[in-house]
């Protein structure tokens, strides 16, 4: 699922509200959207750099025609993006700042501001300043969002799913320490090796579907920050017993982990560092 920030950066309501209209209205032609609106006057700020755990008042509506809408749930940003990615091919987040996805500032001062961590893919006065030509584009070229629930669903979807007996997992994600006396981690940051780590991770999957009794093979590992307690990295095997399941899991993660060109800064409380150098 593509994600893309809306927010407003000195414009009206109106403004904002007319440009998300017309994002959605060109994404729906290519699949189904999901709105999510973020209502930060109601936030906590316990988490203020990472958008998707801020505090507040989540609204979504599942598909352009509104076929349900969840208001005052309770739910953070990625509560709602988990409900929406087995569903919809896009999401439009709505207010949320220094969101990790490609973003539309909307505003007189929008090509001006930039928050921290954001991508700015266009900034635009107003919906008549969008070129969606160029937008959408920009935003499939992004990484995607994906959940091991998304993973497991494609999986599934397989034409040889009728074949198999079993579906195994694996779920990496950032651990605050190693030992009692250790500094916690805030965060990990990842970067890839643009072209290569894509390249490297397709050449795995297909060489891990050659086994026998193995269907479908899903890797998927996220860049950008990480923050403790969140999932990283996801395998997932389609099989038809579960002995070629979880051997496949298992080697699907030690090669990925090994084969493709993955750089790793970690941030603690007291420190930061590019943990190749420590190695």
């Amino acid at each position: 699922m593509h994600v893309l920030g809306v927010r407003e950066a000195g414009a009206d309501d109106g403004a904002l509200e007319s440009v998300v209209d017309r994002i959605v209205d060109r994404l729906a032609e290519r699949g189904r959207v999901g709105v999510v609106r973020y209502d930060a006057t109601i936030a906590d700020g316990t988490h203020a750099r990472e958008s998707t755990t801020l505090g507040g008042d989540v609204t979504y509506d599942l598909g352009v025609d509104g076929d349900w809408t969840a208001s005052g749930t309770g739910m953070s940003v990625g509560d709602a993006l988990e409900s929406l990615v087995t569903d919809c091919e896009y999401a439009v987040v709505v207010g949320v700042p220094s969101l990790q996805y490609p973003s539309v500032a909307v505003g007189s001062a929008a090509a001006a501001e930039r928050e921290a961590g954001e991508t700015v893919i266009a900034a635009v006065d107003g919906p008549g300043d969008l070129d969606l030509d160029a937008l959408v584009p920009a935003l499939e070229s992004a990484e995607p969002y994906q959940s091991l629930a998304s993973l497991v669903a494609r999986v599934k979807r397989s034409p040889r799913a009728d074949r198999a007996g079993a579906i195994a997992t694996f779920t990496g994600r950032v651990r605050a320490k190693d030992s009692a006396d250790d500094a916690p981690t805030q965060y990990l940051e990842f970067e890839k090796y643009e072209g290569v780590a894509d390249e490297r991770m397709a050449a795995l999957e297909t060489d891990l579907e050659t086994r026998d009794g193995v269907f479908e093979v899903e890797l998927y590992h996220r860049t950008g920050i990480v923050e403790d307690g969140e999932d990283i990295v996801f395998v997932v095997v389609l099989a038809g017993h579960r002995e070629e399941a979880f051997r496949t899991v298992e080697d699907g993660i030690n090669r990925l982990k090994d084969e493709v060109p993955l750089f790793k800064k970690e941030v603690t409380v007291e420190d930061e560092f590019w943990v190749h150098d420590r190695s």
